[in-house]
């Protein structure tokens, strides 16, 4: 294995070994500290343009398996462990971790002190970093400094499609409107015996409203929701939010609708990622573990919150009546799953209000 090294926008440099694809490259270093579920972790869009640190320690042990990916794309810039397996046991697995970043051409960075790394990004928040193969230079440094994702909706948002329910039997048509959607967001519609319509992110109200949806899922996705370039998906979001149909927002699909409701965003100090993130529900005061993806939160007080995250108390989720919005993950293809039932309250709410 070759030599690697990490060099942060601040100056800090970390030794370590390659793994993967032998490439240069920049990005935003984002911890998850999920102990399962890297394959969904690698092949979430939502990571798009963003350096991927493992907080645990050893990671590939169950090699890979297509049937569990999130998306046909591995989107994120760069991934890092402590400790990749280099032989995996599955009876499932096609190959191992290593080989799978290699075909895909993405950066792995191993044997660095991923604790400490953690530690520094949870002291200064989020910072930008570049992988190199040579002893970093000043230059180097200031790539990482000045590195921002660009557009990165447009870069994974998909084109039209759709799907039918297996069960044969469409009781609703939903409009999947696509910001870097995971798998699992559209199997938990087809579960429910649901046609997905899948929207890219420049469709117009009137070609989604074309299909007279039941219902409109706005998609989780990459980057910050406040970005000029999704002024545009903003303005749709709120055409339809006027047609009186069902909306359901996840993750970032949550902070458009919010925007387009007349809320503000943040960018949070290291953000929300992992699948161990506690949620209580206002209504009920009960908490569930949630799996999230985030760096960006709705600027809503408890008062105003469906949900509020337990350990920071940030906004988790708002309800509008006719639609409703959650910053967590209820698909959670990787667990857990016990906030499913939301999309049993959105066939609700679409029964509700079409009845």
């Amino acid at each position: 294995m070759k030599t690697a090294y990490l060099i942060l926008e601040n100056g800090m440099v970390f030794k370590g070994k390659s793994f993967g694809a032998e490439v240069e490259t920049v990005g935003e270093i984002v911890f998850t500290t999920a102990m399962t579920g890297y394959l969904e972790t690698l092949t979430d869009p939502s990571y798009c343009g963003q350096i991927v640190l493992q907080t645990f320690p050893l990671i590939g042990n169950y090699g890979v398996i297509p049937e569990d990916f999130e998306s046909k794309m591995v989107a994120l810039a760069a991934y890092i462990v402590k400790y990749p397996c280099k032989l995996p046991s599955n009876f499932r697995s096609i190959e191992s971790l290593d080989a799978l970043l290699k075909k895909r051409g993405i950066a792995g960075l191993c044997e660095i002190d991923t604790r400490m790394l953690t530690k520094i990004i949870r002291s200064s928040g989020v910072l930008n970093g570049k992988i190199t193969y040579a002893k970093p230079t000043e230059k180097d440094r200031a790539d990482a400094s000045r590195y921002a994702v660009i557009k990165p909706v447009m870069r994974v948002s998909q084109n039209r499609d759709s799907k039918d329910t297996p069960s044969g039997c469409t009781v609703n048509t939903i409009a999947l409107f696509d910001f870097g959607a995971k798998d699992g967001i559209e199997d938990a519609l087809l579960r429910r015996d649901c046609k997905v319509v899948r929207f890219g992110y420049d469709a117009t109200p009137e070609e989604i409203l074309s299909i007279k949806p039941s219902g409109i899922v706005l998609s989780n996705g990459p980057g910050n929701p406040a970005d000029p370039a999704n002024a545009g998906i903003i303005e749709t979001i709120s055409v339809l939010e006027k047609s009186g149909v069902p909306m359901l927002g996840i993750c970032l699909g949550h902070q458009l609708l919010a925007i387009a409701k007349g809320f503000k965003t943040h960018k949070m100090k290291f953000g929300h990622r992992g699948a161990n993130q506690p949620v209580k529900d206002m209504a009920t005061g009960r908490v569930y573990i949630t799996s999230q993806n985030h760096g960006y939160a709705v600027a809503a007080d408890a008062s105003e919150s469906s949900f509020v995250n337990v350990n920071d108390g940030t906004n988790e989720g708002l309800d509008y009546g006719v639609s409703f919005s959650v910053q967590f993950h209820p698909e959670a293809q990787g667990g857990p799953l016990d906030t499913s039932f939301l999309f049993d309250r959105f066939m609700e709410r679409i029964i509700l209000i079409n009845n």
